[in-house]
């Protein structure tokens, strides 16, 4: 039940990020993530209140507020990447970063995965090195800031990923009130910083709209699969975001793939279930 749990939030993770990417090219990342944000937090704040979980322990709802950090900047990067590149080659970048996280922490934490799951972290590097035009053609070289930002929103998806296995399997859903309570605040200091505002058209904010619900449907399956499996096989399945994200940019955008991108994309999906194998 954990595996399909964890492959539904990969799915429903790939729509969101696809709807939020294609939200930024118009309005700025910041303010696409926190209408989705500020969505979400109204609808999960009413569930929780509607079943009546009692207030968790402090330790939960800081563990919830540290990964609602370090998701809002991973999200805000993820959107301007999109907006800014391809999304087929941000999508694996951020994904890869994403899953092999959780398994670092997993080996710091005293877990031992398989040999397999080494070869699969290897086999990790190299498919960044060819999803990111780093080697193999270069006809359409990605930016190494698009790059960056890739690997930074992958660092705050894998943070938040372990955030949520820590909090406490009876908190219901206040994990997430958490997540929100403290990225909303983030992302509307950024969007006055940054002084971002909505622009005339509506497409953009419907799309922002769906992101944020379709964010907090994939936050909730994936904190009950993790609730029911290991961390370093959750979090790796759920990295698989990219199938539905890279399908909607080749059929929606008729973004192209050459061959050593898709041969870098391969990797990347043998890595992640050489790692999920290797979980030990």
């Amino acid at each position: 039940m954990a595996i399909l749990l964890a492959l539904t939030s990969a799915a429903v993770y790939g729509v969101a990020d696809y709807c939020g990417g294609r939200a930024s090219r118009v309005y700025a990342s910041a303010l696409v993530t926190l209408i989705g944000q500020a969505v979400s937090m109204v609808l999960i704040v009413a569930a929780v209140l509607v079943i009546g979980t009692p207030f968790p322990r402090d330790s939960t709802m800081a563990w919830g507020m540290a990964g609602g950090a370090a998701g809002a900047i991973g999200l805000v990067s993820l959107y301007h990447a999109f907006a800014n590149g391809a999304m087929t080659v941000v999508a694996p970048l951020s994904a890869v970063v994403g899953a092999v996280l959780p398994v670092v922490v997993g080996l710091v934490d005293g877990e031992r995965p398989e040999p397999v799951a080494y070869v699969g972290i290897v086999l990790a590097i190299a498919a960044v090195a060819l999803v990111s035009g780093a080697i193999g053609e270069r006809d359409r070289p990605t930016p190494r800031r698009i790059v960056a930002l890739a690997i930074l929103a992958g660092t705050g998806f894998g943070m938040l990923f372990v955030a949520l296995d820590r909090t406490d399997p009876d908190s219901g859903l206040w994990p997430l009130v958490g997540v929100r309570a403290a990225s909303v605040p983030i992302l509307l200091v950024i969007c006055l910083v940054t002084r971002a505002r909505p622009g005339r058209h509506r497409g953009p904010l419907l799309l922002a709209v769906l992101a944020g619900f379709l964010d907090m449907f994939a936050n909730l399956t994936y904190l009950e699969a993790v609730r029911g499996g290991l961390l370093s096989v959750v979090a790796v399945v759920s990295s698989l975001y990219p199938a539905s994200t890279v399908l909607l940019a080749l059929a929606l955008d008729r973004e192209r793939v050459n061959r050593w991108q898709g041969a870098g994309m391969g990797l990347a999906v043998g890595a992640l279930v050489l790692v999920t194998l290797g979980r030990g």
